[in-house]
């Protein structure tokens, strides 16, 4: 996958925006990548979509900004001029989507059904967009279509909210999401950009899914890991697992056979994904350990540690 699809995976949600006047193109990217979201699908829904991406391009750069609603190859032409790093376009269009890869314009056009991703296939794309995803069956129909393709991701658009981003976010054939919820237009009207920060930071909590996993109490040994782990016992009850390097005393109490991380133990953070929880935390101005990265005892989830201990306690960040 290439950098910008990974940027793209990293951020999970793609505002869609239709500008109706190009003088809220900047305040309302600085609004998006403020909240966390550094991305914006500009639509050609508009006279103003050209003159919107040239603008967001030139004053909030480290917004990626792309062109959607793309038809036609005059359009390609016009939002890359104007400096679109994307296409997104409704629907498999041979035509467009051959002219940006012939001119190695990244996109991510439309394809709702099997003769569509085949047509991708064949050309070596990696993501679609399906749309419209709630109408077409949601991610139960996304699904059914990974069955044959399994190679291929999407980008669903179209009916996704706060209520179901996460079910489709958690399934590992979705690249992002697409929407448009957090671009309230009357808050652009009123010129209330802090709202539409505080709507982007809403999703961004909602797609990362930050919540309280776990404490680790560190012992020296068995012996100590067993003594700290019966004492719980009266109050977690009998521990309910075990591994070569901890107990459990109960789901949120990991009592470890040796001092690891931290001074005191550690606190687990759970997300959604380390990823994406990864870029928004450094974002916030938080610092991770990148020699600290591992899986969990069972192989299957990743995790980070902070580079500093809170409290006297290591911080992990681990995937569900």
């Amino acid at each position: 996958m290439n950098e910008l699809l990974q940027q793209i995976h990293r951020i999970g949600v793609v505002p869609v925006i239709k500008i109706t006047d190009p003088e809220t193109a900047v305040p309302l990217a600085r609004a998006l990548d403020k909240g966390g979201i550094p991305v914006a699908e500009v639509t050609f829904r508009t006279q103003h979509a050209a003159e919107a991406i040239r603008r967001i391009s030139a004053e909030v750069p480290q917004v990626l900004t792309g062109a959607g609603t793309v038809t036609t190859t005059e359009q390609v032409d016009t939002a890359v001029a104007a400096g679109a790093k994307f296409i997104v376009t409704p629907g498999f269009n041979p035509k467009v989507v051959d002219y940006c890869l012939e001119r190695n314009i990244p996109i991510l056009p439309g394809a709702s059904g099997p003769s569509e991703i085949e047509q991708a296939m064949e050309r070596g794309l990696e993501v679609v967009k399906c749309f419209p995803a709630e109408a077409l069956g949601g991610l139960p129909y996304i699904k059914a279509l990974s069955g044959p393709y399994t190679e291929m991701k999407f980008m669903p658009t179209g009916g996704v909210n706060p209520g179901n981003i996460t079910s489709y976010l958690g399934f590992s054939k979705i690249l992002a999401c697409g929407g448009s919820w957090m671009i309230d237009s009357k808050l652009i009207a009123a010129g209330d950009y802090e709202g539409i920060t505080q709507l982007c930071r809403q999703a961004v909590d909602v797609v990362l899914g930050l919540e309280f996993s776990h404490v680790g109490i560190n012992n020296d040994g068995d012996a100590e890991a067993q003594r700290t782990a019966a004492a719980l016992a009266p109050l977690l009850g009998a521990p309910t697992g075990e591994n070569p390097n901890a107990m459990w005393s109960s789901s949120s109490v990991e009592v470890m056979k040796s001092q690891w991380k931290g001074t005191k133990g550690h606190l687990a953070i759970s997300c959604s994904n380390l990823d994406r929880a990864v870029f928004q935390l450094e974002r916030r101005g938080l610092v991770f350990d990148p020699d600290s990265a591992g899986t969990s005892a069972d192989g299957k989830r990743r995790y980070l540690f902070l580079k500093d201990e809170i409290g006297g306690f290591a911080v992990q960040i681990i995937e569900r």
